[in-house]
């Protein structure tokens, strides 16, 4: 009996570390995720794999950081923050939310779009529907495994039907992997763009908060801790890789992205009407999971404020995605509040690395933990390069929209 419930465990905490790097990695593969990394692939052509590589490095040493601090310390990331300086945990939850809520709308838009394009049901319909299919997670008992399963499901499926496309648009692979260490070009916005759009605003906290409430924290979990974060920034930079090399593949060929929707060209050009139903999966399951792992996320960084509201938590999920459709069904994407958000995004990001890297200076938050210096180091780096990169976007963003 007793070898049973530890099988039983075993498998649940693997179960556990696997979803939260899928849950992690998914809530990245949004549709901007897409769109970002076709719209660079045609300006930077195979250059662009250095900006991947680059990205991909500081992605895993902000997210190294923050997943081990928040595991060792057992707290999420704004009681975390509320230690370190009052009031500055209720600071991040409202950026957290914020940003949540305004990619929530674009997410749920891309499932719309994905749906339109598999069943020739209108965008906002398709929504809809998918709205549905992301609540329906949310009512079952055992959410959190369903949304493991779904994450990893979804994540599964993207990857191999981008990796057919990849191989059918034959990229110049060679070329490729010169540039990404000897880039030809260089494009600092890029650069933020990936690494905002991949462990930026809610994002690398997904992950965490899904392993405290799988119940994986502490010293002793830091081997699954760090395992699951560095897969988790695998896991989406193969999504990345693979659709880089598609597009680079069409590209180099002379073909031009359609402006209006970047990333279906070379899903188009591969495979014509087939491969349009291809991307509409794609889509689909990338803009679905992100809707899912926006949602719990933002809620996950209030719930912990007040009572009812943890004790509600899968209703204000809920809640949270049914504002997110009402907004674009009625008022449609705000573009210029969803670029805006982007640009903060990035801020984001150095603004909660810093406050997470002080935490690991405060015994009553880590007790004994002593916080390898050599991830503080890169810790520290990548937060003040992003929050310099970030603060030069932002600005020219601010100028682009006031002109």
């Amino acid at each position: 009996m007793k070898t049973e419930k530890s099988t039983s465990n075993i498998r649940h905490r693997r179960n556990a570390v696997l979803g939260a790097a899928f849950l992690m990695a998914t809530s990245a593969i949004g549709p901007g995720f897409l769109t970002q990394t076709a719209v660079f692939t045609q300006n930077l052509a195979a250059s662009f794999g250095f900006v991947i590589l680059l990205s991909i490095l500081l992605d895993i040493g902000a997210q190294l950081n923050i997943w081990r601090i928040i595991a060792v310390s057992e707290r999420k990331a704004q009681d975390i923050a509320n230690l370190v300086f009052p009031g500055a945990g209720y600071f991040l939850a409202v950026l957290i939310v914020m940003g949540g809520l305004a990619f929530n709308i674009g997410n749920v838009g891309g499932a719309g779009l994905g749906l339109n394009i598999l069943t020739g049901v209108s965008p906002e319909t398709g929504a809809v529907i998918s709205a549905v299919i992301a609540i329906g997670i949310f009512i079952v008992k055992e959410a959190g495994s369903v949304m493991d399963r779904f994450a990893q499901m979804m994540g599964f499926i993207m990857i191999a039907l981008t990796t057919y496309v990849a191989f059918r648009s034959h990229p110049p692979v060679g070329e490729a992997v010169i540039r990404t260490f000897v880039p030809e070009a260089l494009d600092p916005i890029a650069i933020v763009t990936l690494v905002g759009g991949t462990v930026g605003g809610y994002i690398t906290f997904a992950g965490a908060h899904r392993l405290l409430d799988a119940g994986i924290k502490g010293p002793s979990a830091l081997p699954d801790v760090s395992r699951s974060s560095v897969s988790a920034i695998l896991i989406a930079s193969v999504m990345r890789i693979v659709l880089f090399l598609a597009v680079l593949g069409v590209v180099s060929q002379g073909v031009m992205l359609d402006p209006k929707n970047p990333a279906v060209t070379p899903f188009q050009h591969v495979a014509g009407s087939f491969g349009a139903i291809i991307f509409g999966v794609v889509i689909w399951a990338a803009s679905i999971t992100s809707v899912v792992g926006a949602a719990y996320t933002s809620v996950s960084f209030i719930s912990g404020f007040n009572k009812q509201i943890e004790a509600n938590r899968n209703k204000w999920i809920i809640g949270f995605i049914i504002v997110s459709t009402a907004v674009l069904v009625t008022v449609g994407r705000p573009a210029q509040v969803l670029v805006f958000v982007g640009a903060l995004n990035g801020l984001i990001l150095p603004i909660a690395l810093a406050l997470i890297l002080l935490a690991a200076y405060h015994s009553q938050i880590v007790g004994n933990y002593r916080h390898p210096k050599i991830l503080a180091v890169i810790g520290w780096t990548v937060a003040v390069l992003m929050a310099v990169l970030s603060a030069q976007t932002l600005v020219k963003y601010i100028s682009t929209l006031a002109g």
